[in-house]
């Protein structure tokens, strides 16, 4: 764990890419909806939706991965702002409208609170509560089993309230199972780095134009590939 230009940064041990719902690795379910951008920036209309397990057997099992993420250190501002550009990115594509407040569009039981005025162990009732629905939940979408992992990674308790502030720790567990460190460092090619957050996220393009999940409970990419690529090239040109 280490504090870098404002954020704390947590590294996570990786036994399954995509379980999609966290900064690099939860997962949402979506349904049809109107287009989320315009121009060049939207694809087709509908919500993104994470890749993992859920009640209903709604979402694809997780992808295998081998790799051991490095820890997420960047030591440059230039890296610091990198991490905030990709959470963007991730929220443009999962949670354009609600954000931190987001929950799936496809609950048919949604939360009696706003997310985060909601504390960890109020989400893990209000799922309990509501078996066979779609739980991703927050900015980033975070799928149950995902949420679990990353906020017993992070250390949090039940007690701790669903804030942007933790929701982007969380999310950054996920972005160093992504390679943030190699790719900002040089070390891992930007469409592959690309490639891994969209093994994570269904909201966003792989090198085919495509969700990963396309098809998978309505999964789709909500940004376009040139526009994925355009963003990505700002933090690091080719």
């Amino acid at each position: 764990m280490r504090w870098i230009f404002g954020f704390l940064i947590w590294a996570l041990p990786v036994t399954g890419l995509a379980e999609m719902g966290s900064l690099l690795g939860g997962g949402a379910f979506g349904q049809g909806r109107t287009p989320l951008f315009q121009s060049d920036k939207t694809t087709s209309s509908g919500a993104s939706l994470f890749a993992g397990d859920a009640a209903g057997g709604l979402l694809a099992p997780y992808p295998v991965r081998v790799r051991v993420a490095a820890p997420l250190t960047p030591t440059t501002a230039p890296a610091s702002n990198a991490v905030h550009r990709i959470r963007n990115i991730i929220g443009e594509a999962e949670s354009p409208r609600a954000g931190y407040d987001a929950v799936q569009h496809g609950a048919a039981i949604k939360p009696r609170k706003r997310p985060t005025d909601m504390t960890i162990g109020e989400i893990y009732d209000w799922i309990a509560a509501t078996p066979g629905q779609p739980h991703a939940i927050g900015r980033y979408q975070f799928i149950p089993d995902t949420l679990r992992r990353v906020v017993t990674k992070v250390g949090a308790k039940r007690s701790d309230r669903f804030t942007p502030a933790l929701q982007d720790r969380l999310a950054d567990v996920l972005l160093a199972d992504a390679g943030f460190r190699d790719f900002v460092a040089g070390d891992l090619d930007p469409q592959k780095f690309m490639n891994n957050l969209a093994g994570i996220w269904a909201g966003l393009p792989t090198s085919s134009g495509r969700s990963k999940y396309h098809g998978v409970a309505g999964n789709r990419a909500t940004i376009t590939l040139a526009y994925f690529r355009s963003e990505v090239a700002k933090i690091r040109p080719s």
